[in-house]
């Protein structure tokens, strides 16, 4: 070959090569996870998405992670002028969950969460978890490069209290026989302050995931955005757009 045509292959090449690292960091890790938010009018929760508004959103598979339960697990979400609303749906055939209270180490047993970062500009995050026994567990987690710790609401009454409700689904002659729990939960925006300064509207964009953990044998996690080691690998999140 010609030295001063291989020359300029191997110039193109390198810039072939830039441009395509630089495409790929700007597009980010997560920007294919996108999942729209549909708007609802608030309702009572019951625990088994029983109001009609909920058939406005799809059900989304949550994918296991690292382990190898045979469940399955799906969630849908809503949001109103006032809060979110999440419903869980986990096939299970035995609960474990001991932790009577909230506010406590809800993930060491069987649960449900989810977390909004919806301010990028500071490494903070709202977290919330359910457990079978309908107890939560309400966080804001200042995240500083993999060191966090959350805080627990102050002034917990009111427009800033959640909602929720846990029901077991059975079947059998005498409905003996567990075969999933359903979680179902409202979180107002004024719980969320001041990391929610006003009510999302149609183009707002917030990062979140939505996780499971199951502790039968054997043991399973679910994402909706997979994760590399832990739950709060935040900026790896995906994108929630409110419609």
């Amino acid at each position: 070959m010609n030295p001063m045509i291989e020359k300029r292959l191997i110039a193109l090449l390198g810039v072939l090569m830039f441009v395509i690292h630089y495409a790929s960091a700007q597009q980010g890790p997560n920007d294919m996870d996108e999942l729209t938010v549909v708007k609802c009018t608030d309702f009572e929760v019951t625990g088994l998405g029983e109001d009609p508004q909920w058939e406005k959103a799809s059900w989304v598979n949550l994918t296991q992670q690292q382990t190898q339960s045979p469940y399955a697990t799906r969630f849908k979400i809503m949001y109103s002028d006032s809060g979110i609303y999440c419903l869980y749906h986990c096939a299970d055939n035995q609960i474990h969950a001991t932790l009577q209270g909230n506010n406590l180490d809800l993930w060491t047993e069987d649960v449900v969460e989810a977390f909004f970062w919806a301010d990028e500009t500071v490494p903070v995050y709202f977290e919330y978890e359910l457990s079978p026994l309908n107890y939560e567990l309400v966080l804001l987690v200042p995240n500083y490069n993999g060191n966090f710790l959350g805080w627990t609401p102050w002034h917990y009454s009111g427009n800033r209290l959640t909602r929720h409700a846990v029901k077991h689904e059975t079947t059998g002659d005498n409905q003996e026989t567990l075969i999933a729990w359903w979680a179902e939960c409202y979180i107002p925006f004024e719980l969320m302050k001041p990391m929610v300064t006003k009510t999302p509207e149609k183009g707002t964009y917030w990062r979140a995931n939505f996780y499971r953990i199951d502790h039968d044998n054997p043991p399973g996690m679910w994402s909706w955005v997979p994760f590399e080691k832990h739950f709060h690998e935040f900026r790896t999140f995906g994108t929630i757009c409110f419609r």
